[in-house]
Order: structure tokens, then C-alpha cells, then sequence
């Protein structure tokens, strides 16, 4: 376990995480778009104790590749990638899955480079992912940011990943996990990736929701966890802010009834497949949004792996940017 004391303001660091992608605006492609299948294979779904509710039959899929921009003097070239939902949700716009991928400069199949999924946070401006986007390209590691169910383009304005209605916001969740097996399985194809090192990058919701990612799909290898949480129920449910709800729902259930729900989502679940995983967890100290013992608690039952921890609040994070970066860069490039 790692403890990084707080470091001076860093106009960078903050940077990274207020600049959206249009600041970063570059050179126009002249490439046209491509058009494809990728295969998706499940075969090690057995071997891997993949959750049966994450499970794929084997497919072929069309996609579409356009090309973006090319930041000329960062030396990264962005597209953007759409494919269909393997778990169409019957909202046309959400069933096309948008992501947008960034390479390196120099990236080929004679220079093939480590890659990762990356999930964004709650906000879903995509600041955050594509920063970090920009910033792996940069330092030699093709990421593919994949925008969860109801972001983004997905989002047509009536629903969301996360709701009062707890079966569609489930159903989300695992449409997500579905559709980033799917971008894992056109990521390792890719002529310019070593298809034997993929990882996954998430953020506070996306750190959440990778975890679940992380667990079912055995391509991915290289798992860091922003701003992470596991044991969702028990961090929240004696929380002073909680107890108007709690108190209601002490009358039909309580916690135990809220946990046998929440769990087919909740991280610690799936603490055997994340054993299996290299794993780094990037955590608050000062967490007033993820409680730090929720991160603490996904570290132990998931082995007891490598944890950083950041003398921050959630937000307060954003200060610890590239120290944090440094740190996924190093572990994705195992």
C-alpha cells in the first residue's frame, strides 16, 4: 500500500482534466472512413469463470472507423469507432455504440503497441476519458474510450445509465459490460496492438463500472481503478445522508435485501475474476463521494494488489492528475 502526500497546485494536472477534446483540435484526416466485421470469440468464458449474466455467444459484428484528427505536435491521431449493442436496449440511438479511439504516433503492425479501454466518469462531458486518452497515446498506449448506455451520442435526451428505475439502470450496467466485450474484442485485433496486453481504465463511476468489465472479459490484463469502490451497500447505507431512506427501507428489507439487488453490479462480487487480474487501485484518502473505506474494501477481497492513495477528496483528485497518469502509464505497459 502506497501513500503519496499532497503535492503543490499543479496547473498541469488540472489541465489535463478541464481542457474537452476541441482544444486539443488538430489537422483535419484526408483518410476516408473503413468499414468491417470483428469477430467476438467467448471461448475462454469457462476457463475464466466468466459471470454467467456477462456471458456472449460467438459473433461477427460490423463497425465503422472514421478518422477524427491528427494532433500533429502531440503525435496522436484520434477516430471515431460505432458498432451495434450486442444487448440492444430498444432506444435506437443507445443501441449504436460510439467510441473514440486515440493512437500513437508510430503505432503499426511493425510497432505494435500495449491498449486499453477507457470508461469516463458520471458527468459524461468526456473531459476526463479523452484527457486520458490523449495523455496514453502520447506515451506509447492505444486507448479506446467507450461511452457507456445514455451518454454521449447514445443519449437521446429521455433516459439515463443511472435512474430512479433500479432494472433499467442494471440492465444498463450490463449493456455496457456487453458492448466493451465487444470493442475488447476489435481492440485486439487491431494490426497495431499487442492483443496480449490490453487493459482497462476507469474513473469513479467508470472505475465502477470496469470493475465489472475487468471481470468479464479475460483480454483485458492490465486493470487500473480510479477513485474505485466495492462493498457498495455497506459504504453508503450508514451514511447520515442516507438515514431518511435507510429507515424506510429497514421496514421492507434493509441492507441485506439492498445488497442481494445491488450485487449483480456491485465490484466486490466479482473480487474472485479481479484476483486473476493485474490490478492498480488509485484512491482518495479524503473521498466525500466514494467513501475511502469502499476502496479499501474492494483491495482486500481482491487480493490485497497494489493501492495508491491520494491525500484528496473525490473531486480534489483531479490535482493528483499527472502523478496518477504516470502511474496507469507505467501499469498498463507491463
Amino acid at each position: 500500500m502506497t501513500r503519496r502526500p499532497a503535492p503543490a497546485a499543479s496547473a498541469l494536472a488540472l489541465m489535463m482534466f478541464t481542457l474537452d477534446l476541441p482544444a486539443f483540435a488538430g489537422d483535419p484526416l484526408p483518410e476516408a472512413p473503413t468499414t468491417g466485421t470483428a469477430k467476438f470469440d467467448p471461448a475462454d468464458d469457462a476457463k475464466h469463470a466468466v459471470p454467467d449474466r456477462y456471458r456472449l455467444p460467438a459473433a461477427e459484428f460490423p463497425y465503422k472507423l472514421a478518422p477524427r484528427f491528427v494532433m500533429r505536435h502531440a503525435g496522436v491521431t484520434v477516430y471515431d469507432l460505432t458498432f451495434p449493442s450486442p444487448a440492444p436496449s430498444g432506444n435506437r440511438a443507445n443501441d449504436t455504440v460510439h467510441a473514440e479511439y486515440f493512437v500513437p504516433q508510430g503505432a503499426s503492425p511493425d510497432a505494435k503497441v500495449p491498449a486499453v479501454l477507457i470508461l469516463d466518469i458520471l458527468d459524461g462531458r468526456a473531459v476526463v476519458a479523452r484527457g486520458q486518452g490523449v495523455w496514453l497515446a502520447q506515451h506509447g498506449v492505444a486507448a479506446l474510450f467507450v461511452y457507456m448506455a445514455h451518454y454521449g451520442p447514445r443519449r437521446d435526451g429521455t433516459e439515463r445509465l443511472l435512474s430512479m428505475d433500479f432494472d433499467r439502470s442494471m440492465a444498463g450496467i450490463r449493456q455496457t459490460v456487453l458492448d466493451c466485450r465487444y470493442a475488447a474484442a476489435w481492440l485486439a485485433a487491431r494490426p497495431e496492438v499487442k492483443a496480449d496486453e490490453l487493459g482497462l481504465v476507469g474513473t469513479s463511476l467508470g472505475s465502477i463500472v470496469g470493475a465489472n468489465v475487468a471481470a468479464a472479459e479475460p483480454r483485458l490484463r492490465n486493470v487500473c481503478l480510479l477513485l474505485p469502490a466495492g462493498g457498495l451497500v455497506d459504504a453508503f447505507y450508514d451514511h447520515p445522508r442516507a438515514k431518511p431512506y435507510t429507515q424506510a427501507l429497514d421496514l421492507i428489507g434493509g441492507r441485506e435485501m439492498i445488497k442481494k439487488a445491488i450485487a449483480p453490479a456491485d465490484p466486490l462480487t466479482y473480487a474472485p475474476q479481479l484476483k486473476g487480474k493485474n490490478l492498480l487501485l488509485l484512491a482518495a484518502s479524503r473521498d466525500d463521494i466514494l467513501p475511502p473505506k469502499s476502496a479499501l474494501a474492494l483491495w482486500e477481497a481482491t487480493g490485497k494488489g497494489k493501492i495508491v492513495w491520494y491525500d484528496s477528496t473525490h473531486v480534489g483528485a483531479a490535482g493528483y492528475a499527472v502523478p496518477a497518469l504516470k502511474a496507469v502509464t507505467e501499469h498498463v505497459k507491463r
